[in-house]
């Protein structure tokens, strides 16, 4: 039995995942950046679950208003794994970014594109072809060149980000494999294992937020919300080796939102590593738009 031929980006149904990929991805950089801000003074743990109310206060009355049953487990065993995943993502990436620069901890998270390919092969049963592999490597060699990685990316840290580029990789590629599951149940149970995870580190850390910040934490949820709903959508639609490569948009947003918003004027190598990185995506794109799905049999 050969392994499927993943449906090339001449389907309508791969272009719209794309498309909820790339968004989920803008909104997935827009998260780090708040939620770097925030891990300075708070704890992890009480990010992860302040966040989680922030998500529930939209999540809910979805809940109410498309009346999907959330209680469907006949693949509870990987929607488990899903959740303790996607917490140890969360967890690791906040945790990591308290003691090592942001573009260090990037450059971890940014290795996933090639988890996820790899994964896609013994996991998914894709086939990823040569280009795809090229293009992911590529788009790697484009963060490194613009992150310019320093010596704290070998720090004791370290370990803890790559754990959770790891485990993001693993959420990813699980995603695929509940793809007949609605989406609205996954992103439920995504924030409720990460408020359980949260909420039992509160005895050992809580800071008493200002009006502010409990409004920008409740913020970071709705941000994070918007994000797997467009993740967890897009893997519905397009295989996981498909999308990869479109995960190094986030250093592209990345980038603009240093310009927009901190008016950090991008240098030389963080130029040349984006012109790569989009140079990767447009090289898929260019390649596999003439590919069609395989007619089912």
């Amino acid at each position: 039995m050969t392994s499927p031929r993943p449906a090339g980006i001449g389907s309508a149904n791969v272009r719209m995942g794309i498309g909820l990929y790339l968004t989920g991805v803008f909104f997935f950089a827009l998260n780090d950046a708040l939620g770097k801000w925030l891990v300075t003074d708070y704890s992890v743990g009480q990010l992860m679950l302040l966040r989680s109310v922030g998500a529930a206060v939209v999540l809910v009355p979805m809940v109410w208003h498309l009346r999907i049953d959330l209680f469907d487990f006949s693949q509870w065993r990987l929607q488990i794994l899903r959740i303790l995943c996607m917490a140890g993502d969360t967890f690791a990436f906040y945790y990591s970014t308290r003691t090592m620069p942001l573009a260090d901890v990037m450059t971890f998270y940014m290795a996933a594109p090639l988890i996820i390919t790899a994964l896609s092969v013994p996991l998914l049963g894709e086939k990823v072809e040569p280009f795809r592999w090229a293009a992911v490597v590529a788009g790697f060699v484009g963060v490194v060149i613009a992150l310019q990685p320093s010596a704290a990316l070998f720090s004791s840290s370290s370990p803890i980000a790559l754990f959770g580029a790891l485990m993001f990789g693993l959420a990813v590629t699980v995603t695929r494999r509940l793809r007949r599951t609605h989406w609205l149940p996954l992103v439920v149970w995504q924030f409720a294992g990460a408020a359980v995870i949260g909420g039992a580190t509160l005895p050992f850390a809580w800071t008493t937020p200002d009006w502010f910040d409990t409004g920008l934490m409740f913020l970071v949820g709705i941000v994070a919300m918007v994000c797997f709903i467009c993740i967890t959508r897009a893997l519905a639609m397009a295989p996981a080796a498909t999308l990869a490569p479109f995960q190094y948009s986030a250093m592209v947003w990345a980038t603009l939102m240093g310009w927009l918003v901190w008016r950090d004027v991008p240098t030389l190598p963080i130029i040349i590593g984006n012109a790569i990185i989009i140079g990767s995506g447009l090289f898929v794109f260019y390649v596999d738009r003439s590919a069609r799905p395989v007619p089912a049999e």
